[in-house]
């Protein structure tokens, strides 16, 4: 999910990977072990997963300094993908280089996606237990309750930091009535509104004839620094393709189907978290036919109560389709980019930081994915079938909004009030 961008600060070069000043260097071992800890340990989303590593990295073990840290975060902020995992692959390059974003990276995914892959298994099969079942229809019917509340979490910070009032209150409804309409289009109107923001924001041109002293010079030094911004950052090797997956989900081929919903997922969301929401469930409920509203509800769920990103909901919508294998593809396929960003671009970050064009393209794809996050609630709410889910629905809203309890709290109560109504005999979503 999108977060606040820290204070304007110059952008600083990004240090050589390899923690300055330690001697020995940091071992692959200890960054499997440590990346590991966290991806076991990082329930509650991204804000536990960057308080994990702001512990590990700059305060327990002094790899990174304070202020690069936040600088990373504002970087991996205007990048497309799970904002959170990126950050989690950069300090891993920091601190040990490639090899240690390729070890641990895959260490702080992989928790996660074994127990989420393993609860697809149970969920997904052909007759689950009746408790199982009852824990799934309570928790899903909290998850709309939990998209409300994250997106009403950020609406100030966005708001405080808006440049136009009603352009961002028109970025904002387009986010959230794409997520509550359209679905499967929900990435194209978070980069429409973000390139219309980038056009908003172009200073303008002066009239031909009237170029003050130096102009010339000021714009070719602005055209270098621009090389330093978006366009630094190289080219994903998997973006090439994107006809070919594009041409293999339309023609057939559930494999190709998969990783095509997964790319979205991991390459043209911005947001992260439930932005990806509406785009999975109008994929593989509405379109493919993959899953039941119930089920897609009960993998919402699962992502959220199990350690490490969210995006491996994404995992459940694979093995619905193709099973363990196609878990495993939308799970590659949707973390790939993030490694494509961090080593192709890593040395580019704290110019990307700083860069005008960045953050005037983040000043529209933000509000319209916070509004897609709040809009996401609409479809979520309407899988609900069964009355007793609608109780759980008001009393997710006020242990969120009122109590301001967790989100993990909440959809576990919910889930086990669901099992009680199972367990009594209560009926359940198809």
């Amino acid at each position: 999910m999108p977060r606040p961008l820290g204070e304007n600060r110059a952008a600083r070069p990004v240090p050589s990977p390899g923690p300055a000043g330690v001697s020995p260097p940091v071992s692959l071992v200890t960054v499997l072990r440590e990346w590991g800890r966290i991806g076991c340990v990082g329930f509650g989303g991204p804000p536990t997963h960057i308080r994990l590593l702001r512990e590990l990295c700059v305060e327990r073990r002094k790899w990174l300094d304070a202020a690069e840290f936040e600088d990373a975060i504002a970087a991996c902020n205007l990048l497309p993908g799970p904002a959170s995992t990126q950050l989690a692959i950069f300090c891993a390059w920091r601190v040990r280089g490639r090899l240690g974003a390729l070890t641990g990276g895959p260490a702080f995914i992989g928790p996660g996606l074994i127990v989420i892959l393993a609860l697809s298994a149970l969920f997904l099969a052909g007759s689950p237990p009746r408790w199982a079942l009852g824990i799934g229809a309570g928790a899903g019917a909290a998850v709309p309750a939990v998209a409300v509340q994250a997106g009403w979490s950020l609406l100030g910070a966005s708001w405080r930091s808006r440049e136009r009032t009603a352009r961002w209150v028109a970025y904002l409804l387009a986010g959230a009535a794409a997520a509550a309409t359209i679905g499967e289009w929900l990435a194209l109107v978070l980069i429409a509104c973000g390139a219309a923001e980038l056009a908003a924001r172009q200073p303008r041109r002066r009239p031909p004839g009237r170029r003050e002293h130096g102009q010339d010079h000021r714009e070719n030094h602005g055209q270098h620094r621009g090389a330093g911004g978006i366009a630094a950052l190289p080219s994903l090797p998997s973006l090439p393709s994107l006809p070919a997956l594009a041409a293999g989900a339309i023609t057939g081929g559930v494999l190709l189907s998969v990783a095509w919903v997964a790319f979205k997922v991991g390459a043209l969301s911005y947001g992260g978290g439930f932005v990806i929401i509406p785009l999975m469930q109008a994929d593989a409920v509405s379109h493919y036919h993959w899953m039941t509203a119930a089920q897609f509800l009960n993998a919402v769920a699962l992502g959220q109560i199990t350690p490490g990103p969210v995006v491996q909901t994404v995992a459940v919508v694979g093995y619905a389709a193709a099973g363990l294998g196609g878990g495993i593809l939308a799970a590659v396929v949707a973390f790939t980019p993030s490694f494509g960003f961090v080593l192709l671009g890593a040395r580019r970050f704290g110019r990307l930081r700083g860069d005008r064009r960045a953050r005037a393209f983040l000043g529209g794809a933000g509000p319209a994915a916070i509004g897609a996050i709040l809009g996401s609630a609409i479809p979520l709410t309407r899988a609900l079938t069964q009355p007793w889910q609608y109780a759980i629905l008001a009393a997710a809203l006020a242990l969120l909004l009122a109590l301001h309890r967790g989100a993990v709290l909440t959809l576990v109560a919910a889930g086990a009030a669901g099992t009680i109504i199972a367990l009594a005999g209560g009926s359940l979503p198809l």
